[in-house]
């Protein structure tokens, strides 16, 4: 177990060291950032030395960091795993994200394993099928309800049972449509597979939405591009329902990204935390120190594509951006009056204050977004000296006639604030680690102990004379005052008690030697303290799969994953997608999300209607982006959605270094939702 029954981790991105330490440094309990390959962020890889760097300063504070590992791998590329996986190891890594149950059947070091959102838990079974597998993390699927998860923390078993894992949850950032682990359309259509970590992200397409009768019912919609994930609001509940590590998506985000989230969350996290602690129901964060910071954290100024919570308070119709996936902004005004260079606005809050290199935005006559970039911002001179600022002018970078449809009246949007871009480059939190200092006199000198929140202490002594103080009550003062300076320690002192026979006085020079001297004691005391995260052990005899059947879904790929899977009681076993071993029209994609119930063309919401009951049904559509066209099949039954087609003939012909073959007898396909046999692709 990574975290005790009482303890709440927030675990945030990072894209390199720098951006890692700055999570830490704004509140992150734990980092996951990618090693040098492997990650399912095929962008986001991290040389060893960096890692180092990231390590050291997050173990400071008792902070974990989290190797991505969580992409399926080849036979050939096994080894390299395995010797990356040792190599983060000794770099003092604390935990491997994975995907491929692969590597437990080799020579790993003792390090935890925690399952990756890759691997797909949607059920308490697959949930305590990995436990008992020997993981002690678990990231559920981002589409369970509240008591979905808490049916997961139940099936868990006791929370303080030896080998028992903790539920980790994504809070906060960008959604993927599909079940994680269970989207196949970029490798399809590319041959870049998302379970590699190479996603084309064609769900951020628009498409054309076309019924069985040919009739287009949407026109250039993102219908498969969600809304960005925010659970602000819910996070008393996801505590109460078993979640522990909390977790924001972004490992392809930059800085002021982090920084702000990170910062948002720690805020709203530790006001729980002191909620609970006055309730007599305390929790506890699992790293240590408490963090300032020197902004109001707002994710709204943050890239995102409006705000959901997604299916944790239930399912709901306003869950997607099918208008743009791009950054909308926050609306400011209106145009009042335009120009050969310059564009005239009016802000309706006049505290609004506009800046050269702003980012604006507004909806064109289709309702997709068109950036305006200002060069130049400079307000429309007031009336009188007193009166508010309402009017701007703004010079855009690039020229007036690219601005289509924009006109007086048209509403205008901000989505980028240079004074908010300023103010996160620079130095914006301050966490530090609470001690308490005890100063005693000995028979030769001066003894300095220092003793930190989690108990640890560096001491330190000096030689020195005992000379009266001549203003006593001065010279007690000013031994608090100096023992007080931690400024440039990751510590801030709580309270200072001293054990003197009398006021002595004592220079500065030496209360700075005795505080320096203990202060590295005390670092070096709790860095040999520091506790490296427990490896469980798996449950003997190896406990059975849910399933005795995997389809290509199960994302197998190498003979070290059959093998675990055989060992496990499963029977028959295909090979992964990228093994090309599916030729004909398969659900390239599942997902909880529905077109037809966000149209309000889904068969249950029609229950009841008078004059349409009975007349809409979970027919399929058709998806069509120029020469791309997927089907949408519906599965009203555990109500989800298939995205179904082909492998690009292409992508087929892909020459395969690496053949996969696994099954004897060939497993079916997932069941078509809509009755019908699957329909070959490629045929000639």
């Amino acid at each position: 177990m990574s975290l005790l029954p009482h303890q709440i981790e927030l675990l945030s991105p990072a894209r390199d060291a720098d951006i890692g330490i700055e999570a830490v440094n704004h509140g992150a309990d734990a980092v996951y950032i990618g090693g040098p390959a492997f990650g399912a962020r095929a962008g986001a890889g991290n040389d060893i030395r960096d890692l180092e760097r990231l390590i050291a300063h997050a173990h400071r504070f008792n902070s974990r960091i989290f190797i991505t590992l969580n992409t399926i791998l080849r036979d050939d590329e096994l080894e390299a795993a395995r010797r990356m996986a040792w190599q983060v190891y000794e770099a003092g890594a604390d935990a491997l994200i994975i995907q491929d149950m692969g590597l437990l059947e080799i020579d790993l070091p003792p390090i935890q394993l925690h399952a990756s959102t890759q691997t797909d838990i949607r059920t308490p079974e697959k949930a305590r099928f990995l436990q008992d597998a020997g993981l002690s993390q678990l990231v559920l699927a981002r589409e369970l309800t509240v008591q979905q998860i808490a049916a997961v923390h139940q099936a868990l078993g006791p929370v303080d049972a030896p080998g028992r894992a903790n539920i980790e949850f994504f809070i906060h950032g960008a959604l993927c449509v599909a079940y994680s682990g269970q989207c196949n359309i970029s490798h399809a259509q590319t041959g870049r597979s998302a379970n590699r970590g190479d996603c084309s992200q064609a769900c951020r397409l628009p498409y054309q939405v076309m019924d069985a009768q040919g009739r287009f019912i949407a026109h250039d919609k993102h219908v498969l591009s969600m809304k960005d994930n925010n659970q602000s609001g819910n996070l008393h509940a996801l505590i109460d329902a078993g979640v522990r590590s909390f977790k924001i998506e972004g490992r392809y985000k930059d800085m002021g990204y982090v920084k702000n989230i990170t910062a948002h969350y720690r805020t709203l996290i530790d006001e729980i935390l002191d909620e609970r602690e006055a309730s007599g129901h305390p929790l506890a964060r699992s790293s240590s120190g408490r963090t300032r910071f020197t902004f109001t954290p707002d994710p709204l100024q943050n890239f995102n594509r409006e705000f959901t919570d997604y299916f944790v308070t239930g399912r709901k119709q306003d869950i997607g951006a099918f208008d743009s996936p791009k950054n909308p902004g926050q609306a400011i005004g209106w145009v009042t009056k335009m120009g050969p260079d310059f564009v005239e606005l009016e802000v309706s809050d006049p505290g609004t204050v506009l800046h050269n290199g702003d980012g604006l935005c507004y909806h064109d006559l289709h309702k997709e977004l068109v950036g305006m970039a200002i060069n130049r911002a400079e307000p429309v001179s007031a009336r009188s000296p007193t009166e508010l600022i309402t009017q701007w002018r703004v010079y855009p970078k690039d020229p007036m006639e690219g601005l289509k449809d924009l006109r007086k009246g048209t509403g205008i949007n901000r989505n980028r604030d240079m004074d908010w871009v300023r103010t996160l480059e620079k130095k914006s939190s301050d966490r530090r680690i609470g001690l308490w200092a005890h100063l005693a006199e000995t028979p030769g000198g001066f003894a300095l102990t220092l003793t930190d929140e989690d108990g640890h202490t560096g001491s330190a002594q000096v030689q020195h004379a005992h000379q009266p103080a001549t203003d006593t009550a001065k010279a007690e003062a000013s031994l608090r005052e100096q023992l007080c300076r931690f400024g440039a320690s990751i510590f801030a002192v709580h309270d200072i008690a001293l054990q003197l026979s009398q006021p002595w006085f004592v220079p500065a020079s030496v209360l700075n030697a005795l505080r320096r001297d203990a202060l590295a004691g005390l670092e070096e005391n709790r860095a040999h303290n520091f506790v490296r995260l427990p490896r469980a052990t798996p449950v003997e005899p190896p406990v059975p799969y849910p399933e005795h059947t995997l389809s290509f879904l199960g994302n197998v790929f190498n003979h070290k994953a059959h093998a675990f899977y055989v060992r496990h009681g499963v029977k028959v076993i295909a090979a992964a997608y990228e093994a090309h071993e599916e030729e004909g029209e398969v659900s390239l994609m599942i997902t909880k999300h529905c077109v037809r119930f966000s149209m309000s063309l889904c068969p249950r919401q029609a229950k009841g209607v008078t004059g349409v009951q009975g007349t809409i049904r979970a027919e399929p559509l058709q998806l069509i982006n120029g020469k791309e066209k997927l089907t949408l099949r519906f599965d009203c039954k555990p109500c989800e959605m298939h995205v179904v087609g082909c492998m690009k003939r292409h992508v087929l012909q892909q020459a395969s270094e690496f053949p996969v073959k696994f099954y004897t007898t060939r497993p079916s396909v997932p069941p078509d939702p809509a009755g019908s046999e699957p329909k070959g692709c490629n045929a000639p």
